[in-house]
């Protein structure tokens, strides 16, 4: 029997088909790996060994290997002639014109959303920005990240247009690890945090247009910082 069919630590896996469970592991183990370096926490020219990776999430190198594999084709990680792996690069350039324009999105998503938002809506927000003032405190960068992310999405959501929606979603894999690796700098991640300060102080007041203003600032804000690593 294949090991991989024993290993049940993602979670329980019941009566579950073999091959189905093999899925589940590769399934979970891509999506570890890729909160890993969407965080920051892998960064760029990272090197991924597989013996690491297995003792670290769990499972043999099967479903290590699908999941670089998979990786690979989302353009998240290189896999090499020499059979090791790494994270792919980032390049400035590119980056900027991601940022000029993910920016301008994310400012119309505000400015709608001081349309639409009601008092719940603000208290909902409010509170996930305590949370990051939190893991901020500590330090905790990956689930400060998840909440920051929490934000954005749900400023999108609110804006309630579908069309801006849709365009917003293609574009947040390529963004999510640029806009991660700006808070790898202690006073970039406090700036940044400072900024969403701010902004929901704007968005609490309604001011759409202080607000979209605010939010393309905080994009632009992140550039320099993106600009010092290694390409």
């Amino acid at each position: 029997m294949d090991k991989d069919a024993d290993i049940a630590d993602f979670s329980d896996q019941g009566a579950v088909p073999a091959s189905r469970r093999k899925g589940q592991l590769h399934t979970e183990a891509a999506g570890r790996l890729r909160n890993m370096i969407l965080s920051g926490e892998l960064p760029p020219g990272a090197r991924l060994r597989e013996l690491h990776l297995c003792e670290q999430l769990g499972v043999s190198r099967t479903p290590i290997r699908e999941a670089l594999r998979t990786l690979a084709a989302e353009g998240l990680v290189d896999l090499l002639p020499n059979r090791s792996v790494v994270v792919s690069q980032l390049h400035a350039p590119d980056i900027e014109h991601l940022f000029v324009v993910f920016g301008a999105i994310e400012a119309l998503a505000a400015e709608l959303a001081c349309q639409r938002i009601t008092e719940g809506e603000i208290a909902e927000i409010g509170r996930l920005l305590a949370e990051m003032v939190d893991c901020h405190a500590h330090k905790e960068r990956a689930p400060y990240m998840r909440i920051n992310q929490q934000i954005h999405q749900r400023t999108v959501e609110i804006a309630a247009n579908p069309v801006l929606h849709s365009v917003w979603q293609s574009l947040v894999p390529r963004v999510e690890r640029a806009r991660a690796l700006p808070n790898l700098d202690t006073d970039r991640w406090t700036g940044a945090l400072f900024e969403h300060t701010k902004m929901f102080t704007v968005l609490a007041a309604r001011d759409g247009k202080q607000l979209a203003q605010l939010t393309r600032e905080h994009f632009l804000n992140s550039l320099p910082f993106l600009q010092k690593t290694p390409e």
